[in-house]
Order: structure tokens, then sequence, then C-alpha cells
């Protein structure tokens, strides 16, 4: 009798165990087939953008434009950044995801071509401005898909997956510039087609659409007042990363690379990137997070120093470019957890789109930074430009190490990757955490 019982309640009748285990996995499919259709739409996207940063900057060097012109030209796709989220916000309350998606794509891809029609720096200043703010809205709208499919289960597969292929695509744009066709407009035709490409599999994927959320900023100075440690990170590798992006490619043609060689010296730090990125993340989960800002901090200065004095077409130059993107890009996402460890997860969001913007005003002045430091010091210039970004850094974080004691191991918050060019609605989808760095 009592066995009677305990089976009844216990035992779930194999038609109704069978119709969950059903759902369950058309669950899991759904997200899959739809996170995968985001994610092949994002690759084109990211592999259009690499590859026509990159020419730009390339093709700036070779018609003849001035560093301090180029710097410029780069900086505005950083300007554009910054308005962008606004503007793609204030589009998806009134369209939707998909139409807003559809537009920015298609003004993307065809602002790439003017480059070719239009040989200046005006309009390829505003062409720069155009695509950041394209982008910035693309960011946008694949993070509110992807935060609407992600579970408390998949949310770290799908913001590592994210950063990967971000990363990886930039890192893939390069590729096309190993065909050396880069004084016509074939690369220019070849980056908008990639940017076209991205609508086919967003188009065509049955992702319902998200609900719209703009999460309330979180002023400025109450995060300064609470974590500056983390302001300060996003800041900092904002204008590294913004050198980096923004002149790396024009620094490479000035010191007499090949084509195909740039599009190598640019990859090699995106796969550093990628490599680099999770080992450092769970050191940073199991030791203070602070003390690895410092670490990293210190070796992302160290890295361009050792690059300053070494030859640009040499193997052991593109070997220390893939240990300058194993340090610099983590940086960003320290930052980001590092901040996220001290917060309530309320906050966390609203935190992140400050955080996001502050690296933006970074980032603008980046490129402004490196050709003033090339302008003043030669070619090699451009590495002192991070070493000084990086530098700043590292006696920041050294200088908070000295005054305040770190939060305590077992309260921070687990190491998620975020992009450096994600949009502050990528924070939605990591784990929150807590307190107050005072």
């Amino acid at each position: 009798m009592t066995d009677s019982l305990y089976t009844a309640i216990t035992d779930v009748p194999p038609d109704v165990e069978s119709d969950q285990t059903d759902t369950h996995r058309a669950r899991r499919f759904s997200v899959v087939g739809a996170t995968w259709a985001l994610f092949l739409g994002l690759a084109f996207l990211m592999m259009g953008n690499g590859l026509q940063s990159s020419l730009v900057g390339l093709r700036a060097e070779s018609e003849g434009f001035s560093t301090t012109v180029t710097g410029i030209v780069m900086s505005f796709y950083f300007v554009g950044f910054l308005f962008g989220t606004r503007i793609a916000n204030h589009a998806l309350r009134n369209v939707g995801h998909i139409r807003v998606f559809s537009a920015l794509a298609s003004v993307a891809s065809s602002s790439v071509l003017i480059y070719a029609i239009s040989v200046n720096p005006y309009t390829w200043a505003m062409m720069r401005f155009v695509t950041g703010v394209c982008f910035a809205g693309l960011y946008v709208v694949v993070e509110g898909w992807l935060n609407n499919l992600a579970t408390n289960q998949n949310r770290g597969r799908i913001m590592a997956s994210y950063m990967v292929i971000s990363i990886g695509g930039v890192g893939a744009g390069q590729v096309f510039l190993s065909t050396g066709a880069t004084g016509g407009s074939d690369l220019f035709i070849v980056a908008s087609v990639l940017v076209s490409l991205a609508l086919v599999p967003v188009a065509l994927s049955n992702t319902s659409t998200p609900p719209l959320y703009t999460p309330i900023a979180m002023p400025i100075r109450e995060i300064w007042r609470i974590v500056p440690t983390g302001l300060t990170t996003s800041f900092l590798t904002g204008i590294g990363n913004g050198a980096l992006f923004g002149m790396g490619a024009a620094y490479a043609s000035a010191a007499g690379l090949s084509a195909g060689r740039i599009g190598l010296f640019i990859l090699m730090p995106m796969i550093g990137a990628v490599i680099f990125q999770f080992p450092i993340g769970t050191i940073s989960d199991r030791v203070s997070r602070r003390a690895v800002i410092f670490a990293v901090a210190l070796a992302a200065t160290i890295v361009p120093l050792a690059l300053e004095w070494t030859e640009p077409n040499s193997r052991l130059s593109f070997f220390l470019m893939f240990l300058l993107g194993g340090a610099v890009f983590p940086l960003y996402s320290l930052g980001i957890a590092y901040t996220n460890d001290w917060l309530p997860g309320e906050q966390i969001v609203g935190a992140a789109g400050q955080l996001v913007f502050t690296n933006g005003l970074g980032a603008v002045l980046g490129p402004f930074v490196a050709s003033a430091f090339i302008t003043g010091f030669g070619n090699q210039g451009f590495f002192l430009s991070m070493v000084l970004a990086h530098g700043l850094l590292t006696l920041y974080a050294g200088y908070r190490i000295i005054a305040k004691d770190a939060l305590p191991v077992s309260r921070q918050g687990h190491f998620v990757p975020y992009p450096s060019r994600a949009s502050g609605m990528a924070a939605a989808l990591l784990s929150p955490r807590r307190r107050k760095e005072s």
C-alpha cells in the first residue's frame, strides 16, 4: 500500500514525461536555430566591418591623407557609435527589430561603396560616422534578440559565443586584404556584400520579436563614487582599442608591409584576444580581480613598448601583436566584470550603458592620440600611444590596490567576456552580482 502510494506520487506517467521531454527538446532546438541565424548574420557583419575599417585606414595612407587627417577620419566611426545606440532604441520603439536591422544593414552596406566613389577626407569621415551609427544600432538589435533567447542555463555560452564571433569576424575580414587588391574598388564591394549577406539568415529565421527593453542609465558620478577602477579601465582601454583599430592598418602601411601582411598584422591581436580571454577571466575569478587588471594592464604596457623597438615586418613583431591582443582585449571585459562585482543586480545594465559610453569616448580619442604620437615621434609613435593609455591604467590600478581594500574573492561574480564594441544591452546577458568599492 505504502509502496503503491509512493509510486503514484513520484512517478510521472510515461506520456506526460514524453511530452515534457519533447517540449524541452523543441525549445532547445528552437533556441539553437535562432541563435545560429543571429550569429551567422553577426559573423557577416563583423567580417564586413573589419575589412572596411582596415581598408579605409590603409587607403587613407596610400591616397596621401596626412596622419592627423587619417586619425580624424577613423575617429568618426566611434563618434557615430556613441549616437547609434540612442537612435536605434528610438527606431525600435516605432518599427520593431527586423525592420531596424534591415534598414541599418542596408545603409551600412551602401555607405561602404561611397568610399570608392568619392575619395576625400570629408566624405570618408561622414561615411565613418554613418557606419558607426549603423553598427551600434545593429549591436543593439542583435543583443536584444540574444537576451530574449537567453536562459540561466545558456546565457554564459551565448555571451561567450557573441564575443568569439565578434572578434573572430573582425579578424576574418582581414584575410581579404591578402588578395592585394586594395587600390581599386574591389574590396569595398566585397565589404559591402558581406554586410548585405548578414540580412539573409536574420530575415529567414523564425526568431520572434523580443520585447523592447530600455535600461535606465546609472549616473556616471554614482559609478565613479562606487567603483572608479571600472570606469577608468573602460575609458583608458577605449583609447588603446581606438588607437589599435583606428590607426593599426595605417601604421602597417606606412611601415612598408604588403596588403597581405597588413591583414595578418591586424589579425594577430584578434587571435590573441580569443585565446587569452577565457584563461585570464578564469584567473580573475579565483584571485583579486583588481590585481589581475593591474597585471594585464602592465603586460599591455610592456608589449607595445617592445614593439616600439621591433622590426615591423618580422616574425617577432607578429608574435608580439598576438600577445598585445591577448592583453588589450580582456582588459575591457575585466573592467565590466569588476564593476559588476560591486553593484547590485538591478544596477548592472544601467551601469554597463555608461561604461560602454565611457569606452566609446576613449575610442574617439584613440586615433587622435595615435596620430599625434606618430606625427611627433615618427611611425613607431603608434605604439607609444598604447603605452600611454595602458601605462596610466597600470599606475591607477596600482594606486587603488595600495589605497583601498580589495573585494573578497568569495564575493566576486563570474567573469563573462564582453565584446569591446557591444552596446550596453549586452549587460543584460551577464549574471548579476554585488557591492561597493569605497
